[in-house]
C-alpha cells in the first residue's frame, strides 16, 4: 500500500494520503471508517473542506500487461503493473467443449440457423475478458480519488510491416498491402496447400502418393489457434491423428518458420477505440486522452528511466513528479471454476508393459467416421484389466466458500482452498504445502478473494 485514498463524510473524493499515522488514529478514534480495501480507501466521519488539486491517471494498455500511475504535480500515489490471465483462451475452450457434449446428450431439437447474429460492439470472450479489466482499474481508481484528467496508450500496429520485419524482407509499401500472401488465391485452405506444394509436411508424401491432405494449425499445442498462413500446415491424414496431437506425437512441438505472435497487436487495434470511446462517454465530467506508444518511448528516454509498464504510464500525461511511488505488481486471479461438468477417463492395464493408462491413451485412434473403429493403428487390443471405471462429474450447485475464501476457523484466520463431501467439508492451507479438513458448520466467512492478488 503506497498510500489510503480518502472520502468526505458526503462521499467525495479526496486527495490521497501517504500518512499512515494519522490514518491509524483516526480509525482507532472512530473518526473515520474503512470503506474498501482495493485500493484501501477510508471515510471521513466528520466535515472537513473539499478542496483537491488536479490529478490524473496514466495507463498503459495491454494485452498481456497493463501499467498504471496516479499522480499529481507534487507527487506519485499509485504505481502498479497487472499481468492478465495467460491462458485466458484454453479454459473459454474447455466450457465450450463441455457445453457442446452436455447439448449432444439432450432430445433433439431442429437446427435453428436464423438467430445467429454478433450485435454492433461485440467481442470475442477473451477479449472481452481484458477489454471489462482495463476499464474496471480504471473505475476504482476515479470512484476514489479526484480525477481530473485520464491517458491511455490507444496504438494502432501494422501486422504487415510487423511480419515482414520478422521475415526479413522489404518494408512493405503502396501496393504490397493488398498483393500480400494470399494474392490471387481464392480460399485459405488453397493457399497453404500450394505453398507447400501440396506435400504433407511431417511424412514428405503428397497426393501421387495417395494420402489426403488436411490443413493443421501447427501452434495448436501453444494454444494459438489463428488462420494466419504463416501457422498453417498441410499434414495428411495418416499422421493428422489424434495420437500425434498429444505430447509426444509427430505434431507436438512444431514450430513454422516466421510464426509470429500478434495477439498484442490485434488487441489493441480492436479495442483501442471502443476502450477510448467508453471512456468518454463513461466520465463526460473528465477529460479523456489518447496517446501513442512513440510519444511515450520519447517521453520515458528523456526522463531516463527504463522499460517498464509502470515506467511507461509514468512517463505518459502532463505531470511528472520527483516524489515517486513504489511499483506494485499484481495477478489476476482466476475465482471460480464455470466448468458445470467433468469427464474422468477410465484406466486400463496396458498388455505390453504392465503400466495403467487411461483409455485415451489407448484409443483406436478415430478422428473422422471415414475411419472404421478396427483400423491398423487401434490400440484397443492392448487393453488388459479395467483398473477404474470412467465417470461423469457434474457439479449441481455452486458452494458459498470458493477457493481463496478468508474464513475464521477455531478462532483462528484460513484461506479456504476447497470444498468437497457435498459441502461438508472445507480444505484449508495451514502451514506451507499442509492441508485440512474442517466442517463448513464451523467456518465463518470474512471475506471472499479479490480479482488480484498482489505478488509483490
Amino acid at each position: 500500500m503506497t498510500s489510503v485514498h480518502v472520502l468526505s463524510k458526503t462521499g467525495k473524493p479526496l486527495m490521497p494520503t501517504i500518512r499512515f499515522g494519522r490514518v491509524r488514529r483516526l480509525l482507532k478514534s472512530g473518526k473515520a471508517v474503512i470503506v474498501k480495501h482495493e485500493p484501501f480507501t477510508i471515510q471521513l466521519m466528520y466535515d472537513t473542506p473539499e478542496a483537491v488539486q488536479p490529478v490524473e491517471v496514466c495507463v498503459d494498455a495491454g494485452y498481456a500487461h497493463i501499467g498504471m500511475s496516479v499522480k499529481s504535480e507534487k507527487r506519485e500515489y499509485e504505481s502498479a503493473q497487472y499481468d492478465l490471465i495467460p491462458d485466458e483462451k484454453k479454459h473459454h475452450d474447455e466450457c465450450r467443449s463441455y457445453r457442446r457434449t452436455r447439448r449432444n446428450r439432450l432430445r433433439y431439437r431442429a437446427p435453428r440457423f436464423n438467430n445467429r447474429f454478433v450485435p454492433d460492439g461485440w467481442f470475442a470472450p477473451s477479449i472481452r475478458n481484458k477489454f471489462e479489466c482495463h476499464l474496471r482499474i480504471i473505475e476504482k481508481i476515479v470512484e476514489t480519488t479526484p480525477v481530473t484528467r485520464i491517458t491511455i496508450e490507444t496504438a494502432q500496429f501494422d501486422t504487415q510491416l510487423l511480419d515482414a520485419i520478422e521475415k526479413g524482407l522489404p518494408v512493405p509499401e503502396g501496393t504490397d498491402y493488398q498483393h500480400g500472401e494470399r494474392y490471387g488465391i481464392e480460399t485459405l485452405r488453397e493457399a497453404v496447400f500450394m505453398r507447400d506444394k501440396h506435400i504433407c509436411q511431417v511424412c514428405e508424401k503428397g497426393m501421387a502418393d495417395g494420402r489426403i491432405l488436411r490443413v493443421h494449425h501447427a501452434l495448436f499445442w501453444k494454444g494459438r489457434h489463428a488462420d494466419r498462413l504463416s501457422e498453417l500446415m498441410t499434414v495428411c491424414t495418416k499422421c493428422h491423428t489424434a495420437a500425434n496431437h498429444q505430447p509426444g506425437g509427430k505434431l507436438w512441438g512444431l514450430k513454422p518458420k516466421h510464426a509470429g505472435n500478434y495477439a498484442g497487436a490485434a488487441f489493441m487495434n480492436i479495442v483501442r477505440k471502443k476502450l477510448y470511446f467508453t471512456l468518454l462517454e463513461k466520465y463526460p465530467e473528465v477529460e479523456v486522452r489518447s496517446t501513442d506508444g512513440a510519444a511515450t518511448k520519447c517521453a520515458r528516454r528523456d526522463l531516463g528511466l527504463d522499460k517498464s509498464h509502470a515506467n511507461d504510464a509514468y512517463s505518459m500525461g502532463k505531470f511528472h513528479p520527483t516524489e515517486r511511488a513504489e511499483t506494485e505488481y499484481y495477478q489476476k486471479r482466476r475465482r471460480n471454476n464455470r466448468v458445470l461438468e467433468k469427464f474422468y477417463d477410465a484406466k486400463y492395464i496396458d498388455n505390453r508393459d504392465g503400466s495403467t493408462k487411461s483409455g485415451k491413451d489407448l484409443s483406436c485412434g478415430r478422428t473422422n467416421r471415414s475411419i472404421p473403429r478396427n483400423n491398423p493403428k487401434s490400440l484397443r487390443v492392448f487393453r488388459g484389466k479395467k483398473v477404474k471405471a470412467g465417470k461423469r462429474a457434474v457439479r449441481k450447485c455452486r458452494y458459498s466458500i470458493q477457493p481463496g475464501t478468508l474464513i475464521l476457523v477455531n478462532d483462528k484466520k484460513r484461506v479456504a482452498t476447497g470444498v468437497h463431501a457435498n459441502g461438508k467439508c472445507v480444505q484449508v492451507q495451514t502451514k506451507g504445502t499442509e492441508q485440512r479438513d474442517y466442517s463448513t458448520s464451523k467456518c465463518k466467512i470474512l471475506s471472499y478473494p479479490s480479482g488480484w492478488k498482489r505478488i509483490c
